[in-house]
């Protein structure tokens, strides 16, 4: 546990798959045949903390539900790759986009196609029910399954781990 407080203390931004890790994994389908996902709270809140206090945050997802985009864009989070086939490509993107070396980046994923990009991560972690491959390659696992605040769990131990947690912005949105 001692290498993975060491490593968030330099973490710049945070990566995230969104099935399996801001939802349960479930996806409800009208008739019409849209798409709806349940996202934790905590998680959106979490995630409007990091970008307030300077981390990038990036969304790369195989999903293509365009609700994803303005769930995020609400939250102040504008790096949304969707439809991403090969993570690599939209993580590399992210990485330039902001100078970025792996060492600064943590991911957090669920499954086997954010395997690769979790292995280039300078930190990486995933939900507790997470595929038992990404699992073994992570340097942590939260005690929280996907959808119900295994976001907020990582986010505030990295922001715990660089003293920016509970201060005067932690009080407003």
């Amino acid at each position: 546990m001692g290498m993975f407080k060491d490593k968030l203390k330099h973490v710049k931004a945070f990566i995230f798959d969104v099935d399996g890790v801001f939802t349960n994994g479930y996806i409800y389908i009208s008739a019409d045949g849209k798409q709806t996902r349940c996202m934790n709270v905590k998680d959106g809140y979490a995630v409007h903390f990091a970008i307030k206090k300077g981390y990038h945050i990036g969304i790369i997802s195989g999903g293509k539900c365009e609700s994803i985009v303005h769930r995020f864009k609400d939250l102040g989070v504008y790096d949304v790759y969707l439809s991403s086939h090969d993570k690599m490509v939209d993580y590399d993107d992210f990485c330039a986009k902001y100078n970025l070396q792996e060492k600064d980046i943590f991911y957090i994923g669920d499954d086997l196609p954010d395997y690769n990009v979790m292995k280039r991560s300078g930190v990486c972690a995933c939900p507790a029910d997470a595929a038992h491959e990404i699992q073994l390659i992570s340097n942590y696992i939260s005690s929280k399954p996907g959808g119900q605040g295994c976001v907020r769990e990582i986010i505030e131990q990295t922001l715990r781990a660089q003293n920016k947690w509970m201060d005067i912005d932690a009080f407003v949105w």
